[in-house]
């Protein structure tokens, strides 16, 4: 059976009382009744060594810690390293989220939300929790190589667990653009994921060096990125970037577009 928002166990890490009534009644309105709150990171982390739940719903500013160490301690931590994590936060600079995007959140929820809004991350996290298998026609998921490129161990981790649940196996691993370049020198690869910003040789570089000069120049590449600036959006697609992705990405949404990338080779 599929996993429905009833089943899922959430710990909620919220310090203010108000805010903590407001998000367990839009929970309980969605369905989600199982709902453990706490008002620190070090509490919700102790909580999570003998209770591991389904998601973690956290603001940003807590009283010991940043929403952005409690999710880094998480992703440090083997045994709750793939929990799903989702920030509600009216924090918007790009340099303090960034960081939450690139540890794989499911969802970034600005205060105030709606509850439709958090209906919809809500049905990521349950895509994430329980994917769907890829149905790429005449190819065979298993059999396919794949290129990871990020410098955020965290996204790369997050990103090969997101495809691993979806079927693919097969996985080599880059830092940035220049160690990509390098390893499509001497492999061949039937996709690429990429981050946009990275050291060395950032996303929309490699991605000009796959297809001006690379050997593998019509492969299939997918930008998974936090970038917001149109301007390097529009410089990216123009590169010839098969589908660009936004970081937190919806699982559904790889799913689809590997699907479509896949149906049309």
């Amino acid at each position: 059976m599929s996993l429905t928002l009833n089943d899922l166990m959430v710990i909620l890490v919220e310090p203010s009382a108000t805010q903590q009534k407001i998000v367990t009644r839009y929970l309980n309105n969605l369905g989600i009744h199982r709902i453990t709150p706490v008002t620190s990171g070090r509490e919700a982390l102790d909580l999570m060594v003998g209770y591991a739940p389904d998601l973690v719903i956290s603001t940003f500013y807590l009283p010991d810690m940043t929403g952005t160490d409690l999710v880094h301690r998480m992703r440090e931590t083997d045994s709750i390293g793939d929990t799903a994590f989702m920030l509600i936060s009216s924090e918007t600079r790009f340099r303090y989220l960034d960081p939450i995007r690139q540890a794989g959140a499911i969802a970034i929820l600005p205060k105030p939300f709606t509850q439709d809004s958090l209906r919809i991350a809500l049905g990521s996290t349950l895509e994430y929790l329980d994917p769907q298998a890829l149905n790429l026609g005449s190819y065979d998921p298993e059999s396919l190589h794949v290129l990871l490129v990020d410098d955020s161990g965290f996204a790369r981790k997050h990103l090969r667990k997101t495809l691993t649940d979806m079927g693919l196996e097969i996985f080599t691993e880059a830092n940035n653009g220049k160690e990509a370049m390098e390893l499509l020198e001497s492999n061949f690869f039937d996709l690429i994921v990429t981050d946009y910003n990275m050291p060395e040789m950032d996303g929309e570089a490699l991605v000009n060096h796959v297809r001006a000069n690379s050997s593998q120049s019509s492969i299939p590449i997918i930008m998974v990125t936090s970038e917001e600036r149109e301007s390097r959006l529009a410089a990216i697609q123009q590169a010839g970037v098969s589908a660009i992705c936004d970081k937190p990405f919806e699982a559904g949404n790889i799913r689809t577009l590997l699907q479509q990338l896949f149906s049309e080779n």
